[in-house]
């Protein structure tokens, strides 16, 4: 099997970034993440430290929890990332501009041999390779939320990228116990366009009053076998995010992934899902 890859980055610290970082920690590897402010800092450490304790209580660590937690530290620039890092992935928000600068800075920051991978979940992964100069050690690791159970990563190919690139972050997936969809670069990939399409449907479905959320997750979960509806999904995904991912789909494939107006209006009363305790459902 592939080893783990030596020495990880991870720009960003939220929910995304810190279950990346726990998982490449929990597969060996020594982890920065780049965060700033010491608050930020620190509260990407206590969503490794949570993950890692809920994992060993589940008896999935080889290891005890501060002996993972030990291989990740964090720094506040991009410029602070370790210049001979193995792979280096960003998880920021779904904004283009922030992605590729920050790309773009980790580029400068490490050493040619690093391949740099971006988490997004639906943007151009060729259009963040725009900024890069070796655009060949770049492409899209899509992982999925929670990171540490989740069995897939979505494999984003540019026309650009390295036959040996790609080689190395299957080897990688692999070696966190994850199998890959390897995917050609396009608006949404497959996990997104096809997830998404179910849940604007469903979105509609409540707005125009053909049944309640729970009615129509319960029809997909019961009666297509789907391990959870659409709508209490969007909720765990983030309905801002949900918008997000719809608007460019909407702006660069057409006028079925317009957003519903009862996504908008979640979205502008901050009812966002499990995060915020709201959104199709009622969270605690």
């Amino acid at each position: 099997m592939t080893p783990a890859p030596a020495v990880v980055g991870v720009i960003g610290g939220g929910r995304m970034g810190a279950g990346i970082a726990q998982s490449f920690a929990t597969a060996g590897s020594a982890v920065t993440v780049v965060e700033s402010g010491e608050q930020a800092a620190a509260a990407a450490l206590d969503r490794v430290a949570t993950g890692l304790k809920r994992a060993s209580e589940r008896g999935t660590l080889a290891e005890s929890a501060e002996e993972v937690l030990a291989r990740v530290t964090t720094v506040a620039s991009v410029d602070d990332l370790p210049p001979h890092a193995d792979l280096v992935v960003e998880a920021v928000p779904e904004d283009a501009a922030l992605k590729a600068r920050l790309l773009a800075a980790a580029e400068r920051a490490v050493g040619p041999a690093t391949v740099l991978a971006s988490n997004t979940s639906s943007l151009s992964v060729a259009e963040l390779a725009a900024a890069l100069t070796r655009p060949t050690r770049f492409l899209g690791m899509h992982f999925f939320n929670p990171v540490p159970a989740s069995e897939l990563v979505e494999i984003v190919v540019a026309p650009g990228t390295g036959a040996d690139t790609v080689e190395a972050a299957l080897g990688w997936t692999s070696r966190l116990g994850k199998k890959d969809v390897v995917v050609k670069d396009s608006p949404g990939f497959a996990s997104s366009r096809l997830g998404l399409t179910l849940g604007l449907e469903a979105i509609r479905m409540v707005e125009e009053g053909v049944a309640e959320p729970d009615a129509i997750d319960d029809a997909m979960r019961l009666g297509y076998k789907h391990p959870m509806g659409p709508l209490r999904l969007t909720d765990l995904v983030g309905l801002d995010v949900r918008l997000a991912i719809a608007e460019y789909l909407h702006a660069t494939l057409g006028e079925r992934f317009a957003p519903p107006r009862l996504l908008r209006e979640k979205v502008a009363r901050g009812e966002l899902g499990r995060k915020t305790g709201k959104g199709f459902y009622t969270w605690e």
